[in-house]
């Protein structure tokens, strides 16, 4: 107690210099910032339409990452986690490993939990449509993507989700250019390519993985996949995901705008009038589920 004291008395102490104050304040609040920001709570953005409609490309999210120190993930709830270890090579040595999996290396990425440890989880295609089974039951998915996908772009195969009852020019997912859309999908059919995904069809032949398969989960992993299932990889492709790579649940939308950039300052001012166009208002400060 003693030594406390004379700790605090010095820490405190009238004659220091502002550059200690500045290096003492930098040795408190770095280690403070960082155990909060790996343990307590997590902002993402995101970066694919895996999770279409529930999440769009450019959205910010909170993650509560406290609550996992204490109980496991829930089915039905999106999680964020590191890359799966099918598709990033983690080190073998232990302190590259914890630097890779609290500090920086791997993505974080983002899905739905489908099956928990110990579970049994089957995907069937029943009249055409793909279907996914818990333990023997008939799992119901009312969150996956109802919308159909069609091509944005020319240079490569991105798609997105669109309402088919208005025009491509007023849509209320993503700003699309109907010309490159009609291009992008009669150049597509020309190479024998699906130029539109529709909803409820199997991912076979459109997509890496397939929507037939017979998992028997272990102790240590989770089927998780993302609710577009038409745009999404995940365990369908690379396999069952390991439990130990979870780190966030996804509680919170903080904002929604429609930009693939990194750094929205720069967005900001490359783009002054239009950005503040491509908000998505109806979408901002939302709990997701």
């Amino acid at each position: 107690m003693q030594k406390i004291r004379q700790f605090i008395k010095w820490w405190n102490r009238p004659d220091k210099s502002v550059f200690a104050d500045y290096v003492q304040s930098f040795i408190v609040i770095v280690p403070l910032a960082f155990m909060i920001r790996t343990w307590g709570y997590g902002l993402y953005r995101v970066p694919t339409g895996s999770m279409e409609t529930t999440l769009l490309i450019g959205e910010m999210f909170f993650a509560d990452k406290f609550t996992y120190l204490f109980t496991k993930p829930k089915r039905g709830e999106i999680i964020s986690f590191n890359q799966p270890s099918q598709v990033y090579q983690y080190s073998d040595n232990k302190l590259i490993r914890l630097w890779e999996h609290y500090v920086w290396g791997p993505e974080n990425w983002t899905k739905r939990v489908i099956g928990l440890p110990g579970d049994h989880v089957q995907g069937k295609i029943e009249d055409g449509h793909p279907v996914v089974y818990v333990n023997g039951v008939k799992f119901e998915e009312p969150y996956v993507n109802k919308y159909p996908l069609v091509p944005v772009e020319l240079r490569r195969q991105k798609f997105e989700s669109y309402d088919p009852s208005r025009p491509y020019n007023d849509q209320p997912f993503y700003d699309m250019n109907p010309l490159i859309v009609k291009q992008a999908q009669r150049m597509l059919a020309s190479r024998g390519i699906v130029p539109e995904r529709k909803p409820g069809t199997p991912i076979d032949g459109i997509c890496e993985g397939s929507d037939v398969y017979d998992v028997q989960l272990d102790d240590h992993h989770y089927w998780v996949m993302g609710d577009n299932r038409l745009g999404s990889w995940d365990c369908r492709a690379w396999g069952a995901l390991d439990a130990h790579l979870i780190h966030g649940k996804i509680v919170f939308r903080i904002f929604s705008i429609d930009t693939t950039a990194d750094w929205l300052i720069l967005d900001i001012l490359q783009h002054p009038i239009t950005f503040w166009k491509r908000f998505r208002w109806s979408r901002c400060l939302q709990k997701v589920s």
